[in-house]
């Protein structure tokens, strides 16, 4: 009897004495970062072929209005896109479900590097914004789920990251070959993601969700590295019990408080990051430079304006997004960077319409622009990525993010449609004003609408949500 207790507390000590291992969670994020890569290719990639396409009349006869719409058909796959994996997410497993973007993106590369006129193309960017949707809907709820707070404050940031990347590498090979070339090279990223992503399991949330508490065990002991997880799998099967013992039907997305306050929340993260001007600068950057005539060529100004780009989101990730108020660096970004675009859309202004000579400041486009990722850097760029992980209840997770996303994507299709004409109608200064003022409105209302979830479990955020007065 004395050796059966003696037992039972070593293996107690044991239970306690264990400590979790930080790495298969970051390792899990990186290899889905992979996705995050190729989707960063994409979604930059008419940045230097726009301009290639349009002037290369030996290959193509496409002109620059019809180029100006790759943008918007990649929002149109994104639309489409959303509420299939927003559904899929909870159907069949957030892993399934992340396969399709390799699938999508192969697709995407391959009618890309084939096609010869418009319609091609356009099915290619249809096919990269079914793939956004699904990074979008799936990886930020897969890294809320695998990751503790402390990796998520510091790796979440990955996802965002992992896009920048992609957009510079881009910008880079756009700079020194044709389209049928770039593909080719961007190839093999999709098909290294399908094996390595394999190996991963799935979210110990979605399992327990789905009542498989064998295969739940096993990943939280492959994410945490220890041998005794039932402490960590009761404490999780109760926050997920409670989670689902909400109702969690599309009309609760609004009926529960909670529920409204993150979806409001989320809405405002995803809306303003549009409305920032951040992804237009990101898919126009070598048109921006073009148009603007700076000294040095618009390839390698656009080349610059990336690699600072990830420079900088490196910089955040290893220093800043976990160590800050997310609140407060999303409110500090949105200022400083409308003040920057106020300047820009004055220098523009100036150069189109009134009779001065801004030979001497040629440099302003390129170093407002790479001003503009400095401020944009710390929020605009990371937050609204990072928080989509952290603000949802499991009962409702699949639909806000659905719902979250479609609306982004009708966002995301309004202002690229408009910045062609905006410019062509209105002037090269005019986006740049519009973005300010977003910017500044926005500011004011992320005090009210934002919530602070910094060091906050999944837990621990819901039960803020509920509470009268979020406390920040």
């Amino acid at each position: 009897m004395k050796t059966i207790e003696k037992i039972k507390k070593t293996e107690a000590a044991h239970e306690t004495d264990e400590v979790e291992r930080y790495w298969p969670q970051i390792f899990a994020i990186l290899v889905g970062a992979l996705s995050g890569f190729t989707d960063g290719v994409n979604i930059a990639w008419p940045s230097p072929y726009i301009v290639v396409i349009t002037q290369d009349k030996d290959n193509y006869n496409i002109s620059e209005e019809q180029a100006s719409y790759f943008n918007t058909f990649h929002a149109v796959g994104f639309l489409i896109g959303c509420p299939i994996f927003g559904v899929l997410c909870d159907k069949i497993g957030r892993k399934k479900t992340y396969y399709s973007t390799a699938i999508l993106h192969i697709l995407g590369l391959l009618f890309a590097a084939f096609a010869k006129d418009i319609y091609l193309f356009y099915l290619s960017r249809i096919c990269a914004g079914l793939a956004n949707a699904c990074f979008f809907a799936v990886f930020p709820t897969y890294v809320g789920e695998i990751a503790n707070p402390t990796v998520r404050g510091s790796w979440g940031n990955a996802v965002a990251s992992s896009m920048y990347l992609g957009e510079l590498a881009i910008n880079v090979i756009g700079s020194y070959v044709n389209v049928p070339t770039a593909s080719y090279i961007c190839l093999p990223l999709p098909m290294i993601f399908l094996v390595l992503f394999y190996a991963i399991p799935e979210s110990p949330y979605y399992l327990i969700m789905k009542g498989r508490e064998a295969e739940a065990k096993k990943s939280l002991i492959y994410f945490t590295r220890k041998e005794n997880v039932e402490k960590d799998y009761i404490k999780l099967k109760e926050d997920v019990d409670r989670q689902l013992s909400e109702s969690g039907s599309w009309v609760d997305l609004f009926k529960i408080k909670s529920n409204r306050r993150a979806v409001l929340a989320g809405t405002f993260l995803r809306f303003t990051q549009q409305t920032s001007g951040l992804g237009i600068f990101c898919f126009f950057t070598q048109s921006v430079f073009q148009k603007a005539g700076t000294n040095i060529g618009h390839q390698l100004a656009s080349v610059i304006f990336m690699a600072v780009n990830m420079v900088l989101n490196i910089i955040v990730l290893l220093f800043i997004v976990h160590r800050f108020s997310r609140k407060k660096l999303y409110i500090a970004s949105l200022a400083s960077s409308g003040i920057v675009l106020y300047l820009l859309g004055t220098f523009f202004y100036a150069d189109s319409h009134l009779n001065v000579d801004l030979s001497a400041v040629r440099w302003m486009p390129i170093t407002g622009m790479i001003s503009y990722l400095v401020c944009a850097s710390y929020g605009l760029c990371v937050i609204p990525s990072l928080m989509m992980s952290e603000l949802f209840s499991a009962s409702i997770k699949g639909k806000a993010m659905a719902f979250l996303l479609i609306f982004m994507s009708l966002g995301n299709i309004l202002i690229n449609t408009s910045f062609y004409y905006l410019i062509e109608y209105l002037g090269f200064h005019s986006p740049f004003y519009l973005y300010a003022v977003a910017n500044t409105i926005a500011t004011v209302m992320s005090f009210y609408i934002i919530p602070e979830t910094k060091g906050k479990t999944l837990e621990e955020i819901q039960q803020m949500l509920k509470q009268k007065k979020m406390k920040d």
